[in-house]
């Protein structure tokens, strides 16, 4: 059983411009679609909603793990959590993390999501279907972003 998702990008931007749309709410928000209600704090709840067409229905929620300046952004969530009728709160959830390293003209980033293994099974293969195509869009919305 796969129990990650990992993408890695090469972006034609400096680590501190790629540090701000990381982790500043309003950035982050307009490059992932997600409208957050406040900014990123660590070990706090960040809550808003998603903007993405067909998912306005959904609730964005995540817990703030780390915020290493120009290194690290991380938190974990319940992935692909869609349904409004179905409470996740007592699933395990995964950790994403966005890890920067600067390179000769940019730099690269590394989006890890981990903890699939303990999703429960009757949605677990789906939950990683989705969010490995979620992070596949992710990092071209990120790269667009970043490079305009």
């Amino acid at each position: 059983m796969k129990d990650s998702i990992e993408k890695s990008i090469e972006l034609k931007a400096p680590v501190e411009r790629v540090w701000h749309a990381l982790t500043d709410h309003r950035q982050f928000g307009e490059w992932f679609r997600v409208k957050l209600d406040g900014p990123f704090e660590v070990g706090e709840v960040s809550r808003g909603h998603i903007t993405y067409p067909g998912y306005e229905h959904v609730q964005w929620e995540a817990r703030i793990q780390a915020m290493e300046p120009e290194r690290l952004f991380s938190f974990t969530w319940h992935p692909y959590a869609v349904d409004p009728d179905r409470d996740y709160v007592d699933e395990p959830p995964t950790l994403v993390e966005f890890r920067l390293e600067p390179i000769s003209g940019g730099t690269r980033l590394v989006i890890t999501e981990s903890g699939f293994s303990r999703i429960p099974e009757g949605r677990r293969m789906e939950a990683l279907r989705m969010n490995e195509s979620g992070w596949e869009e992710q990092t071209s919305n990120i790269q667009a972003y970043v490079e305009a």
